[in-house]
Formats: structure tokens, sequence, C-alpha cells
């Protein structure tokens, strides 16, 4: 204070002699500095408040404490303020009476704080001797609250080590959906905030800054670099690493972590002894070149999935076509257009002059498709015919006496080759009935024929050219499984009728059980007297009774449609 003008000193300084007289506390935004001590003091207010919610909330930040220098302490009032307020009672009602006595001994020993002299110095030490100046934050989570605290660390020549506080935090945890590891990632995150902070508002060139906790799970989040999070870890692990790096992270255990005391409070009066001013005894640096891996993989609920990769292996295409792709589709026609669209974009690739889609190349997948499908039945004999030797007696298709035409597809030989009629004709293309192409093709050829019947559609695949391998049986199976065919074909069916009534069981003498309906009308003449008409209206209705028993029925005429006018004359 001496270094200051008197200028520039307040009212009550002005007129001190500071080398003599006594001092005076200042208060500065609720602080109060003890300029005789040069040290950090607390004004606890003496005032009564009532044990209502707003007398509690009163009393707590009634405490102003922006460094958290008592932050064990006040935490302990604000786990009890969230306990007794659970029952969402009024502000200015009174409290339950069960933790009356707990809040009270918690009031009653913030006085205590009075006492505490918190030195206004980080170390003391001069900054000019000082070889490094290290920033240390420990962070920690218990099932009632988060916290973090951190600590200058210096090292002189002829000093020593040296630790002070420089600002802690602690905040009640939320009462549920929050598990342990979650509640010390989010002590984590309140750690690098810390960090921050100091780090921009101290004023000091930084050597190391260090982050400690003692949860390993945390750790292994902080250090993964192979698995994903869900969105909750996620977002907080990028908060962690936007202001730290994985090395500068490290383990601490929970008995030499300060962060632990500021989770559990403390009593008021252990607070000047507690390693939350005093700060760790000893700072390890051997963990610096640990590295952490995730805890229990299998069950650890906040990571995603492990994607798996699938490995594909490429065939000769020579061969037979797998037989999976071809039952994907339910129709020859998407099947044709498919294959001839992924033919199309291979050239393409490929940079080879790309084919529209035209009937040539329509019909050229459908050779295609009819080769490759023929290969993986016909194999042996197809190689047989390649190699011009015979086919053997065990084949199924002996008896057609199958060759290979220009386009190297299986067909049907026979001794019509001279006829004069259309090739596909003389000699039909074989097609394996046990496959997928076959039952496409029936089916094709059905729904031309508008789902006729068995000798209809054999004709239409027939004249299509194609020889299918039991084919009746082929045919068969389809019809009767078409949806169409069964509706169109399928038997009447009759609703079943429910039981008489017991009126129309019973003997009795005729009309004493009737069904009543009226039809009509009818314009009929009036009739004119000397009174003038006999009836105004024109129209006449009739009544039918029939008898429920014998069945006879009694037909009356009626004037109106009003109730009273149908009851006039019964049977």
């Amino acid at each position: 204070m001496k270094t200051f003008p008197s200028d520039d000193l307040a009212k009550d300084l002005k007129d001190l002699d500071l080398g003599s007289d006594l001092l005076p506390v200042q208060h500065s935004l609720g602080m109060a500095w003890d300029l005789q001590s040069d040290s950090f003091t607390f004004k606890v207010s003496a005032d009564p408040k009532p044990y209502t919610k707003r007398g509690i909330l009163s009393t707590i930040n009634s405490l102003f404490d922006p460094m958290g220098f008592a932050a064990p302490v006040t935490i302990r009032g604000k786990i009890l303020f969230r306990d007794l307020i659970s029952g969402n009672s009024d502000w200015d009602q009174p409290l339950p009476s069960a933790s009356e006595r707990e809040w009270e001994d918690w009031k009653d020993s913030l006085t205590l704080l009075e006492e505490l002299k918190i030195p206004r110095t980080y170390v003391p030490v001069s900054f000019q001797g000082v070889i490094t100046k290290e920033i240390h934050v420990y962070s920690d989570a218990s099932e009632k609250a988060v916290a973090a605290v951190a600590y200058l660390r210096t090292v002189a020549k002829d000093e020593g080590q040296r630790t002070g506080f420089i600002l802690g935090k602690a905040k009640v945890a939320p009462t549920h959906g929050h598990t342990i590891p979650r509640l010390e990632l989010c002590a984590a995150v309140l750690a690098v905030e810390i960090a921050d902070l100091v780090c921009k508002h101290l004023g000091l060139p930084l050597d190391v800054v260090q982050y400690y906790t003692d949860s390993k799970i945390v750790l292994g989040y902080i250090y993964n670099q192979t698995r994903r999070f869900y969105v909750y870890v996620s977002n907080r692990i990028d908060r962690i690493r936007k202001y730290s790096q994985p090395e500068q992270w490290h383990y601490v255990h929970s008995d030499k972590n300060p962060a632990d005391i500021g989770t559990r409070s403390i009593h008021t009066s252990q607070l000047n002894l507690s390693s939350w001013l005093s700060g760790p005894t000893t700072i390890s640096q051997d963990s610096c070149a640990h590295t952490f891996i995730l805890t229990d993989e299998e069950n650890d609920k906040e990571l995603r999935p492990a994607p798996s990769s699938m490995k594909t292996k490429v065939c000769d295409t020579s061969g037979s076509l797998d037989t999976r792709y071809l039952e994907k589709f339910s129709s020859w026609e998407s099947l044709v257009l498919a294959f001839t669209l992924l033919k199309c974009m291979a050239r393409k690739i490929q940079n080879k002059d790309p084919l529209g889609i035209n009937s040539d190349t329509l019909k050229e997948t459908e050779r295609f498709l009819m080769k490759k499908v023929q290969y993986r039945t016909f194999g042996a004999e197809i190689d047989c015919l390649l190699a011009y030797s015979p086919i053997p007696r065990n084949s199924t298709i002996l008896s057609l006496d199958p060759k290979l035409d220009e386009h190297g597809i299986l067909c049907v030989g026979g001794r019509l080759n001279k006829a004069g009629f259309d090739a596909r004709l003389k000699n039909p293309t074989i097609i394996p009935g046990d496959s997928h192409l076959a039952r496409l093709l029936v089916r094709h050829h059905h729904s031309r024929v508008k789902h006729q019947g068995c000798t209809f559609t054999e004709g239409a695949v027939r004249s299509a050219g194609l020889w299918i391998t039991g084919s009746k049986r082929v045919i068969s199976s389809l019809i009767y499984k078409c949806v169409s065919c069964r509706k169109l074909r399928g038997r009447q069916q009759y609703q079943k009728m429910a039981d008489l009534p017991s009126d129309r069981l019973m003997p009795s003498p005729p009309f004493t059980y009737v069904g009543l309906d009226t039809f009509g009308p009818w314009f009929v003449v009036t009739c004119r007297t000397r009174g003038g008409q006999a009836n105004n209206n024109n129209k006449r209705w009739a009544v039918l009774l029939t008898c429920l028993t014998t069945r006879a029925i009694h037909i009356e005429v009626v004037e109106e449609l009003s109730g009273l006018d149908v009851g006039r004359n019964p049977p």
C-alpha cells in the first residue's frame, strides 16, 4: 500500500500511518481484504432468516465467494436446500422439521468463516526468481456434487517448490439421469473451463498446464482414438479436447485428490487445514508417459457399436451366376432392366462407348442371363459340347439332343433344322426348371395370356422359344400360387346364417307373430260429394303383414303414413 500515492488511496486510508496504525478491513465486491494481514476474510450476516424456502436461499446467497475458497462448505448448504425443497412447497411456507436441526447446525457453522484468513498472494515468493510456473487442475464427482480446483505450482532456485490456491468451484449434481462416469466427465469439463479462465486472466507466462482425475473411465474416454460415443459423451469430450490435449490428463488417487473434498463437503472448522486451500502435498509427474484405454468396452452403454467391415471376394465371372442375385427380383422385366442398367454403368466407368437401353441391349441381357443360369445347372454338358465330346449318359437333357447356338446358348437339337420357320421354334432355349429364372419366365408369359390355364401358359412359353425342363410341374405350381388365378377360379363362399328366432319356431294361430312392411304410394282419383271432396289426399299406401308361422299375408290400404292411420284397422 505504501507504493500507491496518497491521492489514490480510499478515504479511510489517506490519514493513516501505514507503518504504525492499525489498518482496516477493505470490502470490494463482497470480498473482505484484511490489510493488516494481507489476507482475504469473510463477513457472515447475522440477520435471522426464517426456515422457509426463501429464507434458506437468502442465507446461502448471502455468502459471496467468487474464488471458491469456501466451496466445500457452501456446497453442503446447497445440497440441503435441494433436499428440503423437493416437496414443491410455497416460498414462505415452513419446511419439514425433519432436517431443521441439520440446517441450523450448518448455518451456525458459517460464523467460523470469519476466523478464516486466506493469503492474498498465490505463493509467498516473488515471481522474479521463479524458474517454472505451472497450473495443476483437479476434478472429482460424487452422487451429490461435482468439483474442480486449480493450483499454481512454482519452482524457485532458493525457495524450492510452492503451491498456491487459484480458483475452485463446486456444483450440485443432478438428482437423477446421470451415472458416476457421466458426473466425472462433467467434472472434467468444469476443470478445463476453470483452466481456460485462469490462463486468460492470470497474466503470467505458464510452462505447464496439467489435469488430474481419479476416474480411469474418463481418462479412457479422453485418450480414445478408435471408438465413437453417443451424443452426451461426445459433446463433452469435444469440449475437453478443445481446451486440452490427452497428454495433459493424468490419474490421481482419490486420497490425494483435493477436489474430492469439494464433492463430499467438510465442516467449516476443517477448511483451513484441508488440502482444498493448501493444495496437494506432492504433485507427481510420473504418469505423464502413461496412456489410458477404454474400460469394459463390451458393457459400456456410452459407446456406439463398433463398425464392421465386409470383405468382398471377386470371383471369376466366366462361370455361373449366383442365383441369390436373381431371387431379389419378382418379375422378368425388372430383372432384365436392372442388369441392362448395370451393364451400361460398367461400360461408362470403364470409359467405353455407353450403350443406350433399346431392344438390342435388352435382348443381349436376356441371352446373358440365360447363359449364366444354364451353366450353373448344365455346366458339364456345355463343357462337353465346347470340347466336341459326347454328353454324359446320366445327363437329364440327353434326350433333347442339346447343342450350342451362335451365341453360346444351350438349345434343343432335333431334326427340324431345315424347316422354314423361326429358329427359336426349331431349337428352343433350354431353361432349368428348378431355377428362379424359370419361375420368372413362366410368371411373365402367364400374365401375357391374361391368367389363362396351364395349356395357354405352356403354349405361350413354347411360342417364345423356351424349353423349360419339367415345365408342366413348374406351370401348375405357379398357377396354384397365383393370387389373381385363385380369385378368378375360387369357389363361391356362402355366409353362414344365424339361428331362426323363436317366434318362427313356436306353433301359434295365424298372425300371432307378424312381420310388417309398407309399400307405395299410388295416386288415386278422389271422390267428389255435395259437401266437396271426400279426401284432400290423393295418395294411398299399403301395409303388408306376413305371418311368421304360416307365411300367410294380409294387405291393408292406408291413406296416411302416420302411426294412427296404420293401426286404425288391425287385421
